[in-house]
């Protein structure tokens, strides 16, 4: 797989020809539909192919070699014709062999909302391990809000896919309730009334295992959330269900702030099967503009996580969206949230670059809107997801988690799996 970032004066075709494969190849993998209009800036996955280079005056295949990022013996081996490393000359075509290759199995989970098209879904489907639908809210009386689930856990059971129950303290039509999940998780009789609720509800409905997602916990209801866990292991591990919990990107033990501190990293990682480290929104709606999930940032999570959780527990959060912010950024305003798809296309037709910022490893762009306001985008493309899938090996985490699958982005499957198998529990 290689990763084209697109030049002035590219074309589907001139990129087709430069790696020997068809543009239709190209077309339908990327899934473009204005194929005729491209952007500077953008990514265009070349699923199958091989990177020619001409040599230029003055390279040499040392030179050459850390452009691409490979070994000098391993363009040598690609290229049989080469008798002699030191001898080759302007104008010589060389193929660049894609190093990567694929670096293990890994598992992967997708969210989604009852209301997802069915279309999406079933593309998404055959590259997760799990499907997390979202979401069975809690009453402060410990029953559970039902949602239209069944047809979602049908499709995942179909494409082999384990189909995990959402649990959340969010209200409904509103946010996460800190009120909420102090009312189920400090009282025991409706804290054993919810776990009855819930090991129900996983039965009736055929499900794989649990997500509890319990957000903006009071810090001095740490402890009561950690026994309501011990508890729901307890009472759900013995009848065969797989346990997961959200967690806040935390990059210290007593990191303070309403979001981290009743989220016990030693106590979840002990306890559960998998936790979903949301590593994500670092730019959010009502925040200044900031790239959502900057490589930089997510590294330190991790930097924490792997000290408190065991690794092989641990599912990497990756957003599937961008934000569109108005500049100047004035605080309490909302930005506009957009798929990578379309802040791609917004990028075309407002004529501007793509750039990319290396610290972050995400790309971004600015325009004028017609009224004359500046703006500023956030999102991921080609190289940001691959940056992150990469740092799954690098620290040798179970796999990932996408916030979420709902707007289809065809060139982060082609990455993920040309880096990755894809663990399946049902075969």
């Amino acid at each position: 797989m290689i990763i084209h970032v697109v030049r002035p004066g590219d074309s589907i075709f001139l990129i087709a020809r430069q790696y020997g494969v068809s543009p239709q190849s190209i077309i339908a993998d990327n899934e473009l539909t204005q194929p005729d209009r491209l952007v500077v800036g953008q990514t265009i996955i070349v699923k199958e192919g091989a990177v020619r280079h001409t040599v230029l005056p003055g390279q040499s295949l040392f030179i050459i070699a850390g452009i691409y990022g490979v070994t000098v013996n391993a363009i040598v081996n690609a290229n049989p014709e080469i008798t002699d490393p030191a001898l080759i000359f302007p104008g010589q075509i060389l193929i660049i062999p894609d190093v990567i290759g694929r670096l293990g199995t890994i598992e992967v989970n997708g969210y989604a909302f009852t209301n997802i098209d069915r279309n999406v879904l079933n593309k998404t489907l055959p590259h997760l391990t799990y499907l997390s639908i979202f979401s069975h809210e809690v009453t402060a009386e410990g029953t559970l809000r039902d949602i239209n689930d069944r047809p979602l856990i049908l499709e995942a059971y179909r494409a082999g896919v384990a189909p995990l129950m959402v649990v959340t303290n969010l209200l409904p039509g509103a946010g996460f309730s800190s009120d909420l999940a102090r009312a189920v998780l400090t009282n025991p009789v409706i804290r054993n009334r919810l776990i009855e609720n819930i090991a129900i509800k996983l039965n009736e409905r055929n499900y794989y295992g649990l997500d509890i997602d319990f957000e903006y916990v009071y810090p001095e209801d740490r402890e009561a959330y950690n026994t309501f866990l011990r508890l729901v292991v307890e009472r759900l591990r013995p009848i065969g269900y797989q346990i997961t919990t959200a967690l806040a990107p935390k990059i210290s033990a007593d990191q303070p702030g309403l979001l981290y501190e009743a989220h016990d990293y030693p106590v979840h990682g002990r306890l559960t099967d998998h936790v979903i480290l949301m590593t994500y929104e670092w730019g959010y709606t009502f925040g200044p503009p900031l790239p959502v999930a900057p490589i930089n940032q997510v590294r330190r999570v991790l930097d924490y996580a792997v000290t408190a959780i065991p690794r092989d527990k641990i599912l990497m959060g990756i957003p599937n969206y961008g934000y569109d912010w108005t500049l100047p950024y004035v605080p309490g305003t909302a930005a506009r949230s957009l798929s990578n798809v379309a802040a791609v296309q917004q990028a075309i037709e407002v004529q501007t670059a793509i750039q990319y910022d290396m610290t972050a490893q995400s790309p971004f762009y600015n325009y004028y809107d017609v009224q004359g306001r500046q703006h500023i985008v956030w999102f991921e493309d080609a190289r940001s997801i691959q940056a992150k899938l990469l740092t799954v090996n690098q620290y040798g985490l179970a796999g990932v988690s996408y916030w979420t699958i709902m707007r289809y982005f065809p060139q982060n499957w082609l990455v993920l799996e040309s880096l990755y198998n894809v663990y399946k529990v049902f075969s």
